[in-house]
């Protein structure tokens, strides 16, 4: 087993196919097929099951799995190490939250942009639990996530303070009436959103049954839906502030240990931290530094 084979065993559990493997490697399907033939010799078990479809990790390839994707992590680091002279350029990968993205960031990249137009920013928005799995397996450089975070393999530093509301149509005229709505239901992020396990735990606390949730992509989405009386959900007041001032919505004030949460700025512990990603943290420090006073 070498460098090599493990890059191989990377590139087709991601893609689950040899041949969109081998169009990353840069070679052809026959030799990624051959690459993983022998390696499963040499170590004597099966690491994919093929079939018409595609191919699937077995138990083995799963074991193995997280030793070739740190590995090609790191020979990915090593590779922009070398080429960084310290001045920010190239790509710059980062996750973030919907909220945080429709709050937070626009300046901030408006900002670092002009502060470094060779660097070229790709924002990819997603929940807490994908997001850090992102970041873990090296697809991002880093990503604003809810916190607090604790994990072994991330590095985590608070960025944002964020005041959670309920959010109701405007009918709603207070906390306690949310136990009236009768087939009441919640309007929520995909599963991994931090959000949602807050908003079920507040709901919970109202002694209101487990609602059923309705899950959207977007938060335009999600206050039309609760606009309209659909259900309800929990978002910062700063990404409701519109809906609220045009009576679309109403928002609720909810206990202080479900409304305060913190947004973290998640990286690996032992990833590269490039020009690019030291800037950038440089800018988002200095912007809540001066909001802050």
């Amino acid at each position: 087993m070498d460098v090599t084979d493990l890059k191989v065993v990377d590139a087709v559990a991601r893609h689950g196919s040899m041949n969109k493997a081998a169009l990353e490697l840069n070679t052809v399907q026959s030799n990624v097929s051959a690459r993983i033939r022998s390696l499963e010799a040499e170590l004597g078990i099966a690491l994919f099951m093929r079939s018409a479809r595609g191919v699937q990790t077995t138990a083995a390839g799963r074991r193995i799995l997280p030793f070739a994707t740190r590995l090609t992590k790191l020979l990915a680091d090593a590779s922009s190490a070398a080429r960084d002279d310290g001045h920010p350029m190239g790509l710059l990968e980062i996750g973030t939250l919907e909220t945080t993205l429709a709050l937070r960031l626009p300046k901030l990249i408006a900002t670092f942009a002009k502060s470094w137009p060779e660097v070229r920013p790709v924002v990819r928005t997603g929940t807490t639990f994908g997001l850090i799995k992102a970041v873990i397996e090296g697809h991002l450089e880093g990503a604003f996530v809810a916190g607090p975070v604790s994990h072994a393999q991330v590095h985590s530093e608070t960025v944002f303070r964020e005041e959670l509301v309920l959010v109701t149509a405007p009918g709603i005229a207070n906390l306690p009436a949310v136990t009236g709505i009768e087939q009441l239901k919640t309007v929520v992020f995909r599963v991994g959103c931090s959000y949602r396990q807050r908003l079920d735990a507040l709901l919970a606390r109202l002694g209101v049954p487990a609602p059923e949730p309705l899950e959207f992509g977007s938060i335009d989405a999600i206050i039309a839906c609760v606009s309209a009386g659909v259900g309800v959900t929990l978002l910062p007041r700063g990404v409701i502030a519109a809906a609220l001032r045009d009576g679309l919505i109403a928002a609720h004030e909810v206990p202080s240990d479900i409304a305060q949460v913190e947004t973290v700025f998640v990286r690996r512990l032992d990833g590269y931290v490039s020009s690019a990603l030291g800037e950038f943290l440089h800018t988002v420090r200095r912007a809540e530094s001066l909001t802050a006073c």
